[in-house]
């Protein structure tokens, strides 16, 4: 059986990358880089303003602690999601347990 992945050209911030990607993802890892791009550009953007604009890599880390951020927020909104269909069913269980069932 043969290697299930290609190597896939990106560019972020006008830099390309060659990385590994499995077969079938490409555009979702295309999608994700121009994410990242986009994400990196606004911080950059913002820099500049100030005058002193920080290197790629200073850029790289806060980026990815901003998306990390929401992404840590997004999956406690998906507990806390999951906790609550929980509790309506159980709820609704004990609902259907106590109610009588007409005779057929």
């Amino acid at each position: 059986m043969g290697n299930d992945s290609r190597t896939l050209s990106l560019n972020i911030m006008e830099r390309d990358y060659r990385v590994n990607c499995p077969e079938g993802a490409e555009q979702k890892l295309r999608d994700a880089a121009r994410f990242l791009d986009q994400k990196m550009s606004e911080i950059r953007d913002a820099s500049a303003g100030s005058g002193k604009v920080p290197g790629i890599d200073r850029i790289a880390v806060i980026a990815a602690l901003n998306i990390s951020h929401q992404l840590l927020e997004v999956q406690a909104l998906l507990h806390e999601q999951d906790a609550a269909i929980e509790r309506l069913t159980l709820m609704l269980d004990e609902t259907l347990q106590k109610t009588p069932s007409p005779d057929l």
